[in-house]
């Protein structure tokens, strides 16, 4: 087929740079592609490194002081404790009142997995239907902190500590109150709030109403 005047032909000769230098002119050495350099590729112009050299022993560690230790367990053990707040409320009106609180402390900001609410007398009435499908399941679901917790304040030893505590003291006798009280101060790491006669929580917690 002719080509068309307007077209203009390649020839093989234009392809590419040309294989020979013009007569009495070095040819340029070709310069090398930057990439990406591993520990193996030596920079151009250093030397090849030699032999790794073997990696100076490790220091011993500091021989253990049993009294340095013993001071450190007692600042661990000896924490601050918690503030305590005294809601007044009957025994009819314990629980309502706990759960109040509670509905404070997540709308200022608390995540649920921090509260622990403890009765008492009757089981909270989510503790009670937990309860029904096993304790295994009851009590996995206060180990994972994921959520408010409600239980016996009898049981108290077995929840982990969080950061706030809230007792609804709807029932049990004043021995009893007086033994659990403490417990659940022992749970709180920051925060205790008591729902309750306030003369009778005072009491038991030496604090002034």
């Amino acid at each position: 087929m002719p080509l068309i005047p307007e077209e203009s032909q390649i020839h093989e000769s234009a392809q590419g740079p040309r294989a020979t230098a013009a007569a009495g002119r070095p040819v340029p050495t070709p310069r090398p592609v930057p990439g990406p350099r591993t520990a193996a590729t030596p920079r151009p112009g250093r030397p090849v490194p030699g032999p790794v050299r073997p990696a100076p022993p490790m220091p011993r560690p500091p021989v253990a002081d049993p009294q340095a230790d013993a001071a450190a367990e007692n600042r661990f053990d000896q924490r601050d404790e918690p503030q305590i707040q005294l809601i007044p409320a009957t025994v009819d009106g314990a629980v309502d009142a706990a759960e109040e609180a509670v509905d404070l402390l997540l709308e200022s900001g608390r995540a649920p997995g921090d509260v622990l609410v403890l009765t008492t007398g009757e089981q909270h009435p989510w503790a009670a239907h937990e309860l029904s499908f096993g304790e295994d399941a009851y009590w996995a679901q206060g180990d994972a902190r994921e959520d408010v917790f409600f239980a016996d304040a009898a049981a108290a030893a077995r929840t982990a500590v969080r950061p706030v505590v809230v007792v609804a003291v709807n029932g049990g006798s004043d021995e009893a109150v007086a033994g659990r009280l403490p417990e659940a101060m022992a749970r709180a790491s920051a925060l205790l709030i008591v729902c309750g006669d306030p003369q009778r929580v005072g009491a038991v917690l030496g604090v002034g109403v």
